[in-house]
């Protein structure tokens, strides 16, 4: 089942659930599948590229851009703005690539009212045990520092009900091969990977983990 036009994925995830390291594994197995560049108001930091890592615009660029409507969505987070533009994002899916947009639960929300024909992915953990333990970050943080991740991570987590595939990342080496699945079952129907794609739809997951899904957003 080859497509001519690339598919728009959206991943989301608590923080401290993998999603980055899995996303960059994926790419990196995958030259026909690449992460969506957001626009952003804030300055370059050292190492950064345009165009690669961010879109970086001025202020002035990015209400104009906000005027178009080019924006399927955007968000100001501490004084500075990020957004993913509509325009670039449909001409690299019109030359056939598979996009990943890397949102939370709230862009996730109004990309999916502007492109219902996006696919969505959410990672979790496999426990808050162990959530709780790659937050603690080598224990450089205060214990009240991790209680904020915490909660945040769970006030995130409670939806991943809304999302078309869950991943449960307990072992990196399997949730990556979850991950490809989604991506091969979509584009190339391949049956295994078809098989085990529908094995990570929501509802098969809420059934195969339901105590386990209780236990993260309790």
């Amino acid at each position: 089942m080859n497509h001519s036009s690339g598919t728009l994925y959206i991943v989301s995830a608590p923080s401290g659930a993998g999603k980055t390291s899995l996303v960059t594994a994926l790419i990196k197995d995958d030259p026909r599948i690449s992460v969506s560049v957001s626009h952003t108001t804030r300055n370059k930091r050292p190492g950064e590229e345009h165009g690669v890592n961010y879109h970086f615009v001025s202020h002035d660029e990015f209400k104009a851009l906000i005027e178009r409507n080019d924006f399927l969505e955007h968000a100001e987070v501490f004084g500075n703005f990020y957004g993913t533009s509509r325009s670039a994002l449909q001409q690299a899916l019109d030359q056939g690539q598979d996009l990943i947009l890397e949102i939370d639960w709230q862009g996730a929300q109004q990309v999916r009212k502007l492109m219902p024909q996006a696919l969505s992915v959410f990672i979790l953990p496999p426990s808050q045990q162990a959530l709780r333990q790659r937050l603690d970050n080598r224990g450089q943080d205060s214990e009240e520092i991790i209680e904020g991740r915490m909660k945040e991570a769970v006030s995130e987590m409670v939806h991943y009900d809304e999302y078309d595939y869950v991943i449960i990342n307990d072992d990196f080496a399997v949730a990556l091969e979850d991950l490809k699945a989604v991506f091969r079952a979509n584009r190339d129907g391949d049956s295994l990977a078809t098989e085990r794609a529908e094995a990570l739809k929501l509802h098969k997951q809420q059934q195969r983990h339901g105590a386990l899904l209780k236990q993260l957003i309790g």
